[in-house]
């Protein structure tokens, strides 16, 4: 029989998990290439043989995606597969109109089809998009676990940037672990508060080969989301972040209002100086889709090192770098902190922004005053690190105020005093992620 040819349309994440699940080594088709979007220069690269498995002794190319119709007419693609995250209904029905008309079918795979089923216990935590807690909201779990003496390993959403045949399965458990697997501004931010709060933490390309690994030393599996996508494993207990600062974005984006309408728990955080109609619109959303859903209600207080730092000082707001640009929030940790301690001024630092953090701003235009952490390779820590010292040079701003989740002056030389904010996920009243873990048997 001939083989179906299929391309995957993905960001070095979904698209790898799901060539490995439902592709490699399945005789009726041949992915003929990976196409690339998202994240800075992941294209032109290989999905290697090393992973590829026995059909691709090749491995497999990965293009711009900016390239898909001429790949689909020149290969005579049958069947394109969208593979990641973060991105509008109507985004994803216009990619499927541009593959259509190009002479392709358009698919979305999940379910059995793309996730692996664990020997352990397990627990998803995702969210309706990305920006939301889930990392507090992870670890606020680990830490519910390990109070009751259970052993837990945390296992990440991908981010394999670099060297994939070396990135097959990773796994950190200090902060030396962050300097070996070469990583990222961007995977710091996400294994550097694990490992601060003594967890073990698994990462990779290769979620079969990491599973088995996590479970040599685990009693309950945790797995801690990327963006808004939908877990990689079989879950026994689903719990899902919403954010009601961007209320009806649960039922606007893909793969979000899928993990909605799957959540066991739904974790309504960051309450406190939420506007009343847009809770009372999320709360309406939410049971409307998924009635049955456990809701939890949450903050994400604020702990600053020196508030000292930004009372009365002309700051510059350091952010998430995925919750500014394709997570879409206009502020972050670091405003708040700003507001609350009372900075006379944030100074907007476009005008200082050189090479790739100026294009991060062309892309991203309502970005604004704040400074995206920007750091998918060294060139991009280097043009954020020459951007601050530059306004610091220019004598523009008196401090650095860094709402990430790790320590930026670890990375980079930052050639001014800095503060670090701080949150963690703040339960309000019952029921909590303790009583729902001990009603599910976790505990």
């Amino acid at each position: 029989m001939k083989k179906k040819k299929v391309l995957i349309m993905g960001a070095a994440g979904r698209d790898f998990h799901n060539f490995n699940t439902y592709f490699r080594d399945n005789e009726e088709f041949e992915v003929v290439a990976f196409t690339a979007t998202q994240i800075p220069d992941i294209d032109g690269r290989k999905y290697p043989a090393e992973l590829a498995g026995k059909l691709y002794p090749n491995g497999i190319p990965i293009y711009d995606e900016c390239e898909i119709e001429e790949l689909i007419t020149t290969n005579g693609i049958h069947t394109v597969i969208f593979a990641y995250s973060d991105v509008p209904h109507e985004y994803v029905m216009h990619k499927a109109s541009i593959v259509n008309a190009a002479g392709a079918s358009f698919a979305l795979l999940g379910g059995p089809q793309v996730t692996i089923k664990s020997d352990k216990p397990l627990i998803s935590v995702t969210a309706v998009r990305t920006g939301c807690g889930k990392s507090q909201t992870s670890r606020k779990v680990i830490d519910t676990l390990l109070k009751a003496g259970k052993k837990v390993v945390a296992i990440r959403h991908p981010m394999p940037y670099g060297d994939l045949v070396k990135q097959k399965v990773q796994r950190f458990a200090a902060l030396e672990d962050l300097e070996k697997h070469n990583c990222t501004i961007e995977e710091m931010e996400e294994y550097e508060p694990h490992i601060a709060a003594g967890n073990v933490i698994y990462a990779g390309v290769d979620y079969q080969a990491i599973l088995d690994e996590a479970e040599k030393e685990a009693e309950i599996i945790l797995w801690d989301g990327g963006n808004n996508d939908t877990p990689f494993y079989a879950s026994d207990l689903k719990i899902v972040v919403v954010d009601p600062f961007r209320a009806g974005h649960e039922l606007a984006y893909y793969p979000g209002e899928t993990n909605l309408r799957m959540a066991d728990v739904i974790v309504i955080n960051k309450l406190g100086a939420v506007d009343p109609d847009a809770l009372a619109y999320l709360r309406e959303n939410i049971r409307c889709v998924n009635p049955g859903a456990v809701v939890i209600e949450a903050a994400s207080p604020l702990t600053v090192e020196r508030p000292e730092l930004i009372t009365d000082q002309r700051v510059l707001v350091v952010e998430d770098g995925p919750t500014l640009t394709h997570g879409e929030m206009t502020f972050g940790a670091g405003v708040a902190a700003a507001e609350k301690f009372g900075a006379a001024e944030l100074v907007d630092p476009r005008d200082w922004a050189v090479e790739s953090i100026a294009a991060t701003y062309d892309k991203y235009p309502d970005i604004g005053v704040l400074l995206p952490a920007m750091g998918y390779g060294d060139k991009q820590i280097k043009d954020l690190e020459k951007t601050i010292n530059m306004m610091v040079a220019d004598g523009v701003i008196d401090s650095v105020v860094i709402g990430t989740p790790i320590d930026l002056g670890r990375i980079i030389e930052i050639n001014c005093p800095a503060t670090r904010v701080k949150y963690e996920l703040q339960e309000i009243g019952h029921p909590d992620l303790a009583d729902v873990l001990k009603q599910k048997g976790f505990i």
